[in-house]
């Protein structure tokens, strides 16, 4: 059974999908406790052959996150910030690296951390009020939790620079124009497209998901041809699966696939 290790962040399973809402008011902020709960919760998802997807979301109608709890550096503690720095980069690289599907279902404001933990998923899916912000160097920091990196090759240097150096906000209709988000739609409506497409991802073989998201994100290291040959490997190794048979069987006797994640 999925349960979350801190009152911060709730998780529901709804079928194959573990629904995790950040819920940390005012703003759904994160800190140490938070972060270590998400990975945690990542840990119990990829242990738990059960679970194909993972949707986040924030509660409440304004903030998906706004990031980092800012008091933790107002003592400019380089040991906390060293700390935090590491429980951004665990939480959100343990998202990122999901053997399944992760979407955003992005409520509200992501600001800073917040954007991060939305870039750090395969989807985002976004409401038609909703901001987004990487901010950090407004306030002498910068983005520690993959900003930098997934903010540039989602939407190209030159918009990355303008977030990030020039602390530009964008709206949900730029994001969807620069490719920052997948989807706008209507305010409340996120949530639900989320978990629509997630159900449509717990159709797919578990496996083959794994195996196709892995190669997929391979291609950020920019060796084409380490990638394809990567690929037909892949491809081979899925029939090791009972899932490969079972997808095959079904479709040729006319049937829905009874996956076995396996």
């Amino acid at each position: 059974m999925i349960s979350s290790t801190t009152q911060k962040l709730k998780v529901e399973v709804r079928g194959h999908t573990a629904l995790v809402t950040i819920d940390n008011p005012a703003a759904n902020t994160w800190d140490e406790e938070s972060l270590g709960g998400l990975s945690r919760l990542v840990d119990a998802c990829t242990a738990d052959k059960s679970i194909y997807a993972i949707v986040v979301t924030g509660n409440g109608e304004k903030f998906f996150s706004a990031g980092a709890d800012l008091k933790l550096f107002a003592d400019g503690n380089k040991g906390v910030a060293a700390t935090m720095s590491v429980a951004f980069g665990t939480a959100f690289e343990k998202l990122a690296n999901y053997r399944g599907v992760t979407i955003a279902a992005i409520n509200g404001f992501a600001m800073g951390g917040g954007l991060e933990c939305a870039m750090a998923c395969d989807i985002r899916i976004a409401d038609r009020q909703a901001v987004m912000a990487l901010p950090e160097a407004t306030v002498g920091l910068l983005p520690c939790g993959g900003g930098t990196q997934n903010l540039a090759w989602l939407v190209g240097e030159g918009w990355a620079k303008r977030m990030i150096l020039c602390g530009e906000r964008v709206d949900a209709e730029t994001a969807l124009r620069i490719g920052l988000i997948e989807e706008m739609v209507e305010k409340g409506a996120a949530l639900g497209h989320a978990l629509a497409l997630a159900e449509s991802a717990g159709k797919q073989s578990p496996p083959a998901v794994a195996a196709c998201k892995d190669l997929i994100q391979r291609a950020r290291e920019g060796n084409i041809a380490s990638a394809y040959a990567s690929e037909r490997e892949s491809f081979v190794k899925l029939f090791d699966t009972l899932d490969q048979t079972e997808g095959v069987r079904s479709f040729l006797e006319k049937r829905k696939p009874v996956w076995k994640n396996a």
